[in-house]
C-alpha cells in the first residue's frame, strides 16, 4: 500500500525484454537505504517487487498484464519515473490510500501556467471517469492529487511548486500517456450499492447515491 507522496525521481538504466515481460534496472539513491529484496516500490504508481539492488538502484520483472495496462511500454533508458516505498505501520498517511494497480492510461491533453500553480488536464475513458469526482483523489502516475474539474471527458488538477519540483507530471507534454489509479473506496462502493449477491436476502440496500451526498461520501 502506498500514499502517493513521491520520495525520488528516478531513471530507467536499462530494460530487458524477455516475450512479453521485461525486467526494469531503475536508478535510485534516496530511496535505497533500507530496501530489501522482495520489499515493494511504487514506480509511476505501479507496485512493482524488487529482485535485486544495490546503493544505486534496483530490479523489478514487469508482468504481461501489467505492460497492457500501463505507460511502461513507452518507457526507454534514461526516463524518468516516480518512485514511493510502500508504506509502514505508523507512517503519517499524507495524500490517499494508493494500491499500485493501475486501472488504466489517461492522455494528457492540456497544460496552462496559473500563477505559481500548473493546471493539467487529461482525457481519460469512461470506466475511469465514472470514478471520478470533484475534490476527489486520482493517482497520476503514482502522485496523489486532488481532482478539480471534471466532465465527460476530462478531468483537471492543479499542481503545487512542490510537487511540480518533486514529480514527473509537468513534464508531461500533450498527447503523452500517464498511469491512471482511481480512489478504491469509490470501487468498494459502487460493488456494494449494485453488485451485491447476497443469497441470503432479497432485499434491496437502502443505501443511495443522494444518501452518500447528504453524509458526505460522495
Amino acid at each position: 500500500m502506498f500514499t502517493g507522496l513521491i520520495e525520488e525521481i528516478g531513471s530507467i538504466k536499462s530494460i530487458q525484454k524477455g516475450g512479453k515481460a521485461i525486467r526494469l534496472s531503475i536508478s535510485a539513491h534516496e530511496i535505497m537505504d533500507d530496501v530489501k529484496l522482495g520489499d515493494s516500490i511504487a514506480t509511476n504508481g505501479i507496485c512493482l517487487t524488487v529482485v535485486s539492488f544495490d546503493s544505486k538502484g534496483f530490479s523489478a520483472d514487469v508482468m504481461p498484464e501489467t505492460m497492457s495496462r500501463t505507460n511502461f511500454g513507452l518507457l526507454a533508458a534514461g526516463s524518468r519515473v516516480n518512485l514511493e516505498r510502500a508504506v509502514r505501520v505508523g507512517d503519517r498517511l499524507g495524500g490517499h490510500m494508493v494500491s499500485g494497480h493501475v486501472d488504466g492510461l489517461g492522455e494528457v491533453v492540456g497544460k496552462e501556467q496559473d500563477d505559481n500553480a500548473i493546471w493539467v488536464s487529461i482525457a481519460a475513458p469512461k470506466n475511469i471517469l465514472k470514478y471520478v469526482i470533484e475534490k476527489g483523489s486520482i493517482a497520476i502516475d503514482g502522485i496523489s492529487l486532488t481532482v478539480a474539474y471534471v466532465d465527460e471527458k476530462i478531468f483537471k488538477v492543479s499542481i503545487i511548486p512542490l510537487t511540480q519540483e518533486d514529480t514527473t507530471l509537468t513534464s508531461k507534454k500533450p498527447g503523452e500517456k500517464v498511469n491512471l489509479e482511481c480512489d478504491m473506496t469509490a470501487k468498494y462502493i459502487e460493488k456494494f450499492m449494485f453488485h451485491r449477491d447476497d443469497e441470503t436476502t432479497d432485499k434491496q440496500s437502502n443505501i443511495s447515491m443522494d444518501f452518500l451526498k447528504e453524509n458526505g461520501f460522495a
